[in-house]
């Protein structure tokens, strides 16, 4: 009853603080002042986050609106400034665990870790260069690994491990024992509900990562001249609808994890949301060190990394926010160059190990001395053409998490509308790895005998090219790759 007279309030609220900001808004002739000319008035009206609900949205559709107490149902309404969102009368609130966790971005959080870092030209340029490294100095083998939480990445985990005031996001052990803390919050009842899950899961993960290989062969077989024949190269459309093929099938990952694990915290008791408000988001100090609650030793490999990474996100999700889940790191497109086999792989089976936060940088910056002025300009023509795609992948972020979290709600979720975006992000991040496979391949091609031994040289002993290949992370026989001549014309 106390959340939705708070949900009927804020509606009232909104309702009349609308019109108070719109009849403020008008000047004589009938316009709408802009912002900058009420800068010295109080402000009225919506908050942001309000018109950020509805952005790419039309009038009448129904959203969830993200609050300081949690999310409720709304509906896009026509304002002076464009689509808002409205709360509707009688809705109930789903709410967020009070404390630093219900914030999502805590106050101590690192400035480094933002969006506008992510897509910066300066992260991205080093980024490239680290990968065009990897990719330079590795195998096809090598190229294969890739962490299961760089799957479905809607749920802020990623941004949990970048701003933990501790510092411990990037240790092995941060998985672990926040996967621990919610997995022994939850009932048996709802463990089984996790482990149902990774089964129904378990196929679409393993071809989700099956499905990459005839991509990175491709990009192999350009890299070493091994074209078809009569090939003049890689063909970007294709590339593209492969991509997109691929991303459809992590979104259907996406809405049925979030499916369930909204239906699991909207059941949690009072005392299972007083245990999560003690779990504060961004620091990890708060997290009290327990024992593994499931019987995991029973499970399969492939079971028991699912289980852990559903319990981890579902975490960083309930106690995240809009902003967390939309979050990505540098590193998080064009996955199939071999960074993360340079850089995660080394980490894989040694307990209480942190992963080098600026390993990636340095090692970029280094490769990128090694180079010529025109070689680098392969590297900075393609730091300009990705400039929009990047932009734009912000935006197709933002509106599925925005999509998702209707669960929270109490909603469905729009799956063809998740399945749509999911499409169009596999079209741009597969043009980003087309445009990184061909500038890599030239700048290949160009390096002379004292470079090559430079390049791997600057790899080193971190990552022996011989790892692999892998399934994610797990070490597996190298499978049948077939139909990687689609990819060139």
């Amino acid at each position: 009853m106390q959340t939705s007279r708070y949900v009927l309030l804020l509606g009232l609220v909104f309702g009349a603080a609308m019109s108070a900001w719109a009849d403020d808004s008008l000047v004589a002739g009938g316009s709408v002042s802009s912002a900058s000319d009420a800068s010295n008035s109080p402000r009225h009206g919506p908050p942001p986050q309000a018109y950020d609900d509805c952005r790419n949205r039309k009038a009448g559709e129904s959203v969830q609106h993200l609050t300081r107490e949690g999310t409720v149902a709304a509906t896009c309404i026509d304002s002076p400034e464009g689509l808002v969102a409205r709360p509707n009368q009688g809705a109930v609130m789903a709410p967020k665990p009070e404390g630093s966790a219900a914030q999502g971005h805590p106050q101590n959080a690192s400035p480094d870790y933002t969006l506008d870092q992510s897509i910066s030209d300066r992260a991205q340029l080093r980024t490239m260069a680290f990968d065009a490294l990897a990719f330079l100095s590795g195998n096809l083998a090598a190229d294969t690994f890739l962490p299961p939480g760089k799957v479905s990445d809607y749920f802020g985990f990623q941004y949990l491990r970048d701003i933990d005031a501790q510092h411990m996001g990037h240790n092995t052990a941060f998985l672990t024992r926040i996967a621990f803390n919610m997995l022994a919050i939850l009932t048996p009842e709802q463990r089984e509900q996790l482990q149902a899950l990774a089964q129904q899961q378990q196929s679409d993960i393993q071809q989700f990562a099956l499905r990459r290989f005839p991509l990175m062969k491709a990009f192999r077989m350009n890299l070493e001249g091994q074209l078809p024949e009569g090939s003049r190269g890689l063909v970007l459309g294709a590339v593209r609808r492969y991509s997109a093929d691929l991303y459809a099938l992590d979104g259907k990952l996406a809405y049925e994890r979030a499916q369930v694990m909204a239906s699991l915290y909207l059941g949690f008791s009072a005392e299972q949301k007083a245990a999560l408000q003690r779990l504060r988001f961004g620091y990890s100090g708060s997290w009290p060190d327990v024992a593994d609650p499931m019987d995991r030793p029973r499970m399969s490999h492939e079971i028991d990394v699912a289980v852990m990474t559903y319990a981890s996100e579902m975490f960083s999700w309930v106690a995240g926010s809009i902003e967390a889940d939309t979050y990505f790191c540098p590193e998080r497109h064009g996955m199939y160059f071999g960074g993360f086999g340079l850089k995660t792989a080394p980490a894989m089976h040694k307990p209480n190990y942190s992963i080098s936060t600026s390993l990636t940088g340095d090692k970029g910056e280094a490769f990128l001395a090694l180079l010529n002025d025109q070689q680098r300009q392969q590297l900075l023509s393609v730091l300009e053409e990705q400039r929009p795609l990047l932009q734009e992948i912000v935006g197709i972020r933002h509106e599925t998490a925005i999509e998702l979290r209707r669960f929270l709600g109490g909603e469905p979720a729009d799956a063809d509308r998740i399945a749509q975006l999911s499409r169009r992000y596999g079209e741009l991040d597969g043009e980003i790895a087309y445009r990184y496979a061909t500038a890599f391949a030239r700048i290949g091609g160009s390096l002379s005998r004292d470079q090559q031994e430079a390049v791997q040289a600057l790899r080193g002993d971190q990552a022996p090219v011989s790892a692999g290949p892998y399934l994610y992370s797990n070490p597996i026989d190298m499978p049948a790759i077939e139909n990687a001549e689609q990819f060139f014309r």
